[in-house]
């Protein structure tokens, strides 16, 4: 089976070069690899000085304007004309853990019935311990693959599956519609649901690790966390049935668990803070509707998506 990736960028660095390096390093080689740059003036930079035409062997570009970009229409873009059996969508950030990722989440489709697979999650070295602690959480070591049967026993992590490393069935992707276009946040849990709805099925497969995580500082986390309510509201088909914070207060009490375990007792106190700037930006997401522009400008962490709807 022919895999093609795609890659959303914006001022890509030097690691985004050694993670396509990496791709290309895979026992199973990728067919294309396809970046989606927002803003080309960076990709340019970052290639100045380099034989342009030797990278150019190594991946395509489709260039975009920062105001054209959205979470599924962009995703989407890297998809048009593809004739390979399989999408694999990742982040510039994400680092193969090994050489046989593509070939692990690969293994998941010889299963008719999978539609999507998607990789284990790692954190890099300089992590913080919330950091370590959410990669533990949501992307245990044992594989599952959840069905439409799971939903009243998980909820809302049905439809978890994450886009800095997950692979597609291609003619399930086309078939369904692809991404929802003009996506905030949140565009691979709303396609999710329409795999799970459609009587098929979704794997983890932790057998196939990137390195992705982020020391995000608690405003970082307040826009982000405002971002992905502002997608719940926008598609109460997917999440007004299911409790999002429900599933928060299950991972505050396992995070203290955790820290208590580890050694790291003492952080509780700045991640106890951090989750009330999630929690008011969740919230403040959930009633983005009823606020003043000029309040969701200071609020969110894409304003253009906004500009965007506003004109």
């Amino acid at each position: 089976m022919l895999t093609d990736i795609i890659i959303p960028t914006y001022k890509p660095d030097e690691k985004l070069l050694a993670i396509i390096k990496k791709l290309r390093e895979q026992t199973v080689r990728p067919n294309r690899i396809i970046l989606v740059n927002t803003e080309q003036k960076y990709l340019d930079n970052l290639l100045r000085g380099r034989r342009y035409d030797t990278w150019g062997r190594y991946f395509e570009v489709i260039n975009i304007s920062a105001r054209e970009f959205d979470h599924g229409g962009s995703r989407n873009a890297g998809a048009v004309g593809s004739t390979a059996d399989l999408l694999l969508y990742m982040t510039m950030d994400a680092m193969p853990a090994d050489d046989s990722m593509i070939e692990n989440l690969m293994r998941a489709f010889d299963d008719p019935d999978v539609a999507a697979a998607y990789a284990r999650q790692l954190p890099y070295d300089n992590a913080s311990p919330g950091e370590r602690f959410s990669r533990q959480f949501n992307y245990p070591s044992e594989p599952c693959v959840k069905s439409k049967k799971d939903k009243e026993r998980l909820g809302i992590k049905t439809y978890f599956c994450s886009n800095a490393c997950a692979m597609y069935r291609r003619e399930v992707f086309e078939e369904l519609g692809r991404f929802p276009k003009d996506m905030i946040f949140n565009e691979d849990m709303v396609f999710a649901h329409r795999i799970i709805e459609s009587g098929r099925s979704i794997a983890y497969v932790p057998e196939a690790a990137v390195y992705h995580s982020h020391n995000y500082t608690n405003m970082q986390q307040f826009h982000r966390n405002f971002d992905l309510a502002v997608s719940q509201a926008m598609h109460p088909e997917v999440f007004s049935g299911v409790s999002s914070e429900s599933e928060g207060m299950s991972y505050v009490w396992s995070a203290f668990s955790f820290f208590r375990k580890s050694g790291h007792i003492l952080y509780c106190i700045p991640f106890a803070l951090t989750c009330a700037f999630r929690l008011a930006g969740y919230r403040l997401g959930k009633r983005y509707s009823r606020l003043p522009r000029r309040l969701i400008l200071k609020c969110t962490a894409s304003p253009n998506y906004f500009y965007r709807h506003w004109s």
